[in-house]
């Protein structure tokens, strides 16, 4: 158990957390969520003994080991990937090197031999001579095929990097996990694969991720950063979210009678707690939500951006049509031979395993790269807006945001004034003298909500969005998720958020280099249909 008892860090006049009181408990996972800035990561720093509070204690049952998710890339460059993993056990590791040394020795002391005997046993008790093995399944389920497994970490690809201190973090069964961002990097069938362990993980886990789908599959409850306090409450990410809403407007519904109410909490309790059965967490999660009483419930006191696409006009018939696209960069063939039609009420989700392949697919649609090959021609009547991943060309000039997104007023809108700039920032949550910040300080995630500000101002039909999670908090992504699944118009997406993928695709098409793969289907039916996973290794290999 981890026991956190009136705990406070601030830096400064900045207060993060304030008499923060918590029991973490064996068998539970735990989703810290909070907006950016909210001390998510500091709260696991300070649970690993990374951070000193300045005031509080953080007490772990004693024997019990922490295994934490390191960030740092390259402090493992000199080791090989498989020691990397086994020094996640340190105590494993130091036994394993004081043993290997007094068996080096030229001179072996009968001091030595009993030494040598205690390590033996401890060794054993550790698993020690199944660690090799282990560590190197363990790597190769994560997708870090064995010709790595010797290599020194310096020598291999950044993206298995992430993968290896992946595995060092869970190696070794510790008795509590801290995960930070653990999705990032992995793709769709390492990310389930981790859903599996952590489902089946029997001892303390926090992770801290924007990946909604992940802590829905993988939380039996949620700790709620927020105003310098940490509440932790009972359910995965979309059991709170949904409750916290429902509760919301309960509160500013007064008319509605109490017991009316009351009811309406209890059938939400009662048909979430049927569905936790369709989750890898069935058993822990449903016996939680039985025991939850209606007074753990709390709406939630987050500001989440007004996000709201209006066409200026409905499309027509012609939307976009693609005939023969095909797109190398030097020697690496992105895709070849693309041709499909955009029709009315699409909206499809792009897939690659190559990720450049659906960035330079948008660049070259929306004009911004020429093609090898192929052409496309969009409708008379289409007005597109593009989210790109990639998007410091549009902040190089030092502005305030007002005059940032002024540049992009279209010519039909007239009357451009203060307050009609306020309110689209305002919407994005740039309120007071926010809009009077310059594009170049801005963050990462305040880029991006300018850059939606920006695409809201075209009244577009079609909505072109590559990566629109990345450097997004989990109330933007929400927000932005819930408008593009509202939104009539057209919508062309790619994301490694799933949920995204799922609630807003109609329509899959996946990019190789042998041509496409196009179906008339829900992301998740397109994943597990395996006549699309026999095409799919005809068309990439």
């Amino acid at each position: 158990m981890i026991s956190v008892k009136d705990l406070k860090l601030a830096y400064g006049k900045r207060v993060l957390f304030e008499e923060v009181n918590l029991n973490f408990t064996k068998g539970n996972c735990y989703g810290v969520i909070g907006a950016n800035g909210a001390g998510k990561s500091t709260f696991l720093k300070i649970l690993s003994g990374e951070i000193e509070p300045n005031k509080g204690t953080v007490e772990i049952t004693p024997g019990e080991r922490l295994a934490v998710l390191k960030q740092n890339q390259f402090e493992f460059d000199e080791q090989t990937v498989l020691n990397t993993v086994m020094m996640g056990h340190t105590r494993l590791w130091t036994v394993m090197k004081e043993r290997e040394g007094i068996y080096a020795l030229a001179d072996f002391s009968e001091e030595d031999g009993m030494r040598a005997a205690e390590l033996e046993g401890e060794f054993g008790e550790m698993g020690g001579y199944t660690a090799d093995s282990d560590a190197a399944t363990l790597l190769s389920e994560l997708g870090v095929k064995e010709e790595f497994h010797n290599s020194l970490m310096k020598d291999i690809p950044s993206n298995l990097k992430v993968r290896v201190l992946l595995a060092q973090a869970l190696f070794g069964n510790p008795d509590i996990l801290l995960l930070d961002e653990p999705t990032n990097g992995l793709d769709i069938e390492t990310i389930s694969w981790l859903e599996n362990f952590l489902a089946d993980y029997e001892n303390i886990v926090l992770i801290v991720s924007h990946d909604r789908h992940f802590l829905d599959a993988v939380c039996t409850h949620v700790a709620d950063v927020d105003r310098q306090k940490i509440k932790i409450f009972t359910g995965n990410y979309t059991f709170w979210y949904e409750s916290s809403q429902l509760m919301a407007r309960q509160i500013n519904d007064k008319n509605k009678k109490v017991e009316e109410k009351r009811q309406a909490l209890l059938d939400f309790i009662a048909r979430f707690s049927a569905n936790a059965s369709k989750s890898k967490q069935a058993t822990s999660r449903k016996k939680a939500l039985e025991k939850l009483t209606i007074e753990e419930i709390e709406p939630s006191y987050r500001k989440y951006p007004g996000i709201i696409f209006q066409q200026l006009r409905e499309v027509g018939n012609q939307i976009l049509h693609v005939e023969k696209l095909s797109k190398s960069i030097d020697d690496r063939l992105l895709f070849r031979n693309v041709t499909f039609t955009v029709n009315k009420g699409d909206k499809i989700a792009l897939l690659s395993r190559d990720p450049l392949a659906i960035t330079n697919f948008f660049n070259i649609i929306t004009g911004e790269e020429m093609a090898d090959s192929g052409s496309y021609s969009w409708g008379s009547t289409v007005t597109h807006a593009y989210l790109p991943q990639e998007n410091s060309a549009y902040f190089e000039k030092e502005l305030n945001l007002m005059d940032w997104l002024r540049q992009y007023v279209p010519d039909h809108v007239k009357d451009v004034d203060e307050p009609f700039l306020r309110g689209f920032l305002g919407k994005m949550l740039f309120s007071g003298d926010d809009v009077l910040k310059k594009t170049t300080v801005l963050s990462g995630g305040e880029k991006v909500r300018c850059m939606i500000s920006r695409m809201m101002l075209q009244n577009p039909n079609v909505v072109l969005l590559d990566q629109p999670t990345n450097h997004l908090d989990l109330e933007s992504i929400q927000s932005f998720n819930e408008q593009c699944t509202a939104f009539k118009g057209i919508v062309l997406l790619t994301s490694h958020d799933h949920t995204f993928m799922q609630t807003v695709a109609n329509r899959v098409i996946e990019l190789t280099p042998n041509g496409i793969i196009d179906r008339l289907m829900e992301f998740d039916e397109y994943l597990g249909d395996e006549r699309v996973k026999k095409l799919k290794e005809e068309l990439y290999a």
